[in-house]
């Protein structure tokens, strides 16, 4: 968590660097669940990704033309059991960086379309310390991935926004702990909006 939170840091001084320059800016939080198809096998263990609860946070930065950035982080709200009740404790965590497109259609209501790169990491978690110095108490599996989505933003009171969303990511090598390599989120956020109406 100590280096999601100096990506944090890191990607909110850009974000105040670009916004200087920036017509619009975003801040959101919301939640969503996975879904990937296939099944367990039984014989291995491995199932496919899906389920649970997966809040997350977001920003943008849009600029001419309605054209920007988008930096969002999801992860699994409680360790899930990997291969099943009794598993091993485990929690996939999704960083995306995306092209962002907001096209409006009309003056409370618009589009965010986008689509980038960025990793899943999932955490394998040891009842017992990796190291004496950091004491990591998981192992990390990465994987490079690349992701679609588009979400409805409505504002419902003044600069505040819901947005029901879905995401398509494709992680590559993903069957190295899952039973498929293409995962779905679907969800909604609730934003606020820097910048004119």
């Amino acid at each position: 968590m100590r280096k999601s939170a100096l990506l944090a840091v890191l990607s909110g001084f850009v974000f105040l660097a670009c916004f200087a320059q920036a017509q619009q800016a975003d801040a959101m939080f919301g939640g969503s669940t996975v879904m990937s198809s296939g099944s367990c096998d039984a014989s291995t263990g491995v199932c496919p990704e899906k389920g649970g609860f997966y809040p997350s946070i977001s920003a943008d930065v849009i600029f001419h033309k309605r054209l920007g950035f988008a930096f969002e982080s999801t992860w699994k709200g409680s360790q899930g059991a990997y291969g099943g009740p009794g598993g091993q404790p485990f929690r996939p965590i999704l960083f995306d960086f995306n092209a962002d497109y907001q096209p409006r259609l009309s003056k409370k209501a618009g589009l965010d379309l986008m689509g980038g790169i960025g990793w899943q990491t999932t955490r394998f978690y040891l009842p017992y310390c990796t190291n004496g110095f950091t004491c990591n108490n998981y192992v990390s599996s990465n994987h490079f991935l690349v992701d679609l989505g588009g979400g409805i933003r409505y504002y419902v009171w003044g600069h505040v926004f819901v947005r029901p969303e879905a995401h398509f990511y494709h992680i590559v090598n993903n069957t190295d702990a899952f039973s498929n390599n293409n995962v779905v989120r679907v969800g909604a956020s609730i934003g606020y909006t820097i910048g004119p109406d």
